[in-house]
């Protein structure tokens, strides 16, 4: 996963501001004890990043990839 797909997949999931303040603030376990921010800082996969916040913030399994896009008719 790429910083900007973990940064897609925040924002769609908690919204813009919101995004951004859980992962500079939330301690997440399952990365060292560290925010999102600083664990992402440290070197952590931000794909193991996201499935810690999704973790924690209870998200459900069908949303752990983002949402469903529709594919554009041909």
């Amino acid at each position: 996963m790429r910083m900007s797909d973990f940064w897609r997949l925040m924002d769609d999931e908690f919204g813009a501001g919101y995004s951004r303040t859980l992962a500079s603030t939330l301690v997440l376990s399952a990365v060292g004890g560290v925010s999102a921010d600083e664990a992402l800082a440290k070197g952590v996969p931000p794909r193991d990043v996201w499935l810690a916040l999704c973790a924690i913030q209870d998200v459900p399994p069908e949303r752990h990839f983002g949402k469903d896009v529709p594919l554009k008719e041909r």
